[in-house]
């Protein structure tokens, strides 16, 4: 199978044979990352409707906000990735339309799905704290889920390591010699897929918690940004691949990072200093949205 990659793991004594390419229907290959996706998609949906009961959070809801989660964080993502990468889709326009060559970014999807999430919820007249802290916990959950894609197409791994855990194949091999002649391409790498996987899991179990307790307009949103923001901005720091503003050395996603960390703790602060307290929904309102999944 041409697609198909030896990942080593010197350290632990562990060889894989990894193919990116799932299966084949006729002359279409369906990559492992886009059923990853769909899995986290999948799995977020039927946690939220499952515990949306006894969260008093209508179910038909979580049908709606999914509807609009799909294509917001689709084009968010490719849109913040071109945004970091003007050069060469002004001179190759076409290519932004090229999802098959990659070029996703997480924070972007993020932002736009928040986004989207305000306007339905403005054009609704449903209360945005209500949506957005019950559904933001099920974002990390898809993202530790996600990232096992980023292992079957051998990217988003980080500089050289002497951990025991370090990963090396032929295509980190090849990246490294191209576009990291610093580095030693034939040394085992951080993968950074995995850390980032496992502290998304960590992060959703914690907002699973601060949800059920908190009694904090956006709190639970805040901590997502605030313990996201911690964990990719040391990760970031590890890659090889991270976008930069410009020609500086700044990665963006490691300013972002801290934007959002400081102004997450700065609500945090502000909201528990003024004892803001959640309404819930309007008993109404929650009748009719309940009865609307009814109908």
């Amino acid at each position: 199978m041409m697609n198909l990659v030896e990942v080593k793991f010197p350290g632990l004594g562990i060889d894989l044979n990894v193919n990116p390419v799932a299966f084949t229907i006729g002359s279409i290959e369906v990559y492992w990352y886009g059923i990853l996706i769909a899995l986290a998609l999948v799995l977020a949906v039927v946690l939220a409707v499952k515990q949306a009961k006894s969260l008093n959070f209508p179910e038909g809801l979580v049908y709606d906000t999914i509807l609009m989660i799909i294509p917001c964080a689709i084009i968010g993502a490719r849109l913040y990735f071109v945004a970091c990468n003007l050069d060469f889709y002004t001179k190759n326009p076409l290519e932004i339309f090229n999802l098959r060559n990659g070029g996703l970014a997480i924070y972007g999807g993020v932002i736009l799905v928040f986004i989207g999430g305000l306007v339905m919820c403005r054009i609704r007249k449903i209360p945005f704290r209500e949506l957005a802290d019950y559904c933001v916990v099920y974002l990390p959950l898809g993202q530790a889920i996600g990232r096992w894609g980023n292992f079957f197409n051998q990217e988003c791994f980080g500089t050289n390591t002497t951990l025991p855990w370090g990963m090396t194949s032929s295509t980190v091999e090849a990246y490294l010699k191209s576009s990291c002649p610093t580095l030693v391409a034939t040394m085992p790498v951080h993968p950074t897929f995995l850390y980032e996987s496992l502290a998304d899991l960590a992060i959703f179990f914690i907002l699973m918690y601060i949800r059920k307790h908190s009694k904090i307009p956006f709190e639970t949103s805040c901590a997502y940004f605030a313990l996201y923001g911690t964990a990719r901005f040391f990760i970031e720091g590890m890659r090889t691949d991270s976008l930069y503003i410009g020609n500086t050395g700044i990665r963006t996603s490691q300013l972002l990072s801290l934007i959002l960390i400081i102004a997450a703790l700065l609500y945090i602060a502000y909201a528990r200093a003024n004892k803001l307290q959640k309404r819930g929904f309007p008993k109404k309102l929650y009748v009719e949205l309940t009865e609307e999944k009814k109908g």
